[in-house]
């Protein structure tokens, strides 16, 4: 399995953890960044899009982001279509968002998570499956609402 990894300023800590433990597995792993050795500030929703795009084009199968609380790298992956990222915390919904969600990104909070269950939290996340069956019109009505073309709000 390809799994794309990256993190903000606030997230490289943890990232180095997971891709530590991901090399250890089959996994080929790569690295969008940030710098491990860099203390600039950046922005996480430049380094979701890195995953993104990376995801939806096919370069690998799937995708680990890390920010602070995980939130703001959620909703910068749902932005791309074809990704359902999800947010984890613990066993329930690491397993819960694969066995029904069929999700490819999974989002960690590095200041919000112990960083050794985090690792726990993703290999459930690698070895789950999706379950399919009743799931899967739910996930239909996702990817049409993707495929829909809405105009833009206006403030």
């Amino acid at each position: 399995m390809k799994i794309g990894i990256a993190s903000d300023h606030a997230g490289k800590d943890l990232k180095q953890l997971i891709t530590d433990f991901l090399r250890l597995t089959d996994a080929e792993v790569t690295d969008y960044g940030v710098d491990p050795d860099s203390e600039a500030s950046v922005d996480y929703p430049d380094f979701a899009g890195l995953v993104a795009t990376n995801l939806v084009s096919g370069n690998i199968d799937r995708g680990i982001l890390i920010c602070g609380t995980g939130i703001g790298m959620c909703i910068a992956a749902n932005k791309y279509p074809g990704v359902r990222a999800s947010l984890i915390w613990d066993e329930f919904t690491a397993r819960a968002t694969r066995q029904h969600n069929d999700s490819n990104v999974i989002c960690l909070g590095s200041r919000t998570l112990n960083h050794h269950r985090a690792v726990d939290f993703t290999k459930i996340w690698l070895e789950t499956a999706y379950e399919g069956g009743r799931h899967q019109q739910r996930l239909n009505k996702i990817t049409a609402i993707e495929q829909q073309k809405h105009p833009r709000a206006r403030s």
